[in-house]
């Protein structure tokens, strides 16, 4: 088995959904790879075409997009020395809901996460990292990320809502008044 980089093109949709009777939405980022630009373009579309059928979701089409990209895959000599290097695992069981994609978000995240270096070492040459958040051109990804997010879309307007995380860490080196909301 050798390794090599090929292009693929990222599908990114950017989402908000709303659970029943709620008026505040938590973003969702929903994130898939194609070989060729032409089919993730049409995946694009279909995405946001069967997304704009339901109530509670608002696709942010600004911030949906097809975008190049390299990623390093594992290639196989043979069928049989793919089957064999898929059968050296463990034991497989039946994913429970929604484990595959976190899993596989999570692991693909933190991979990247391990190869970038960071951005003062790349001198802010994207893609890069500081701590878990990449940064790739526009866009970063991370859970702080996706936390920072969902704080935003609750703080009132004219105040910011931070983390526990955040907070630990400004406490006694900025000149700001914090009040623990729970």
């Amino acid at each position: 088995m050798e390794t090599a980089w090929i292009q693929v093109f990222v599908l990114i949709l950017s989402e908000c959904v709303a659970p029943a009777g709620k008026v505040v939405c938590q973003e969702h980022e929903i994130e898939m790879q194609f070989l060729s630009k032409a089919e993730c373009e049409v995946a694009l579309e279909q995405m946001i075409s069967l997304k704009d059928q339901f109530e509670n979701v608002i696709v942010n089409r600004q911030r949906s997009s097809c975008t190049a990209s390299a990623r390093q895959q594992n290639v196989f000599a043979s069928l049989e020395e793919a089957k064999s290097a898929a059968s050296d695992g463990v034991g497989w069981r039946d994913p429970q809901d929604g484990e595959v994609q976190m899993a596989a978000s999570s692991v693909s995240h933190q991979g990247r996460v391990e190869k970038l270096t960071s951005c003062e070492e790349s001198q802010g040459l994207a893609p890069c990292k500081i701590g878990d958040i990449i940064i790739e051109g526009e866009d970063i990804f991370g859970d702080g990320v996706n936390i920072a997010a969902r704080l935003e879309g609750l703080a009132e307007p004219g105040s910011v809502l931070v983390s526990r995380t955040v907070f630990d860490h400004a406490k006694g080196k900025v000149t700001a008044t914090f009040e623990d909301l729970g």
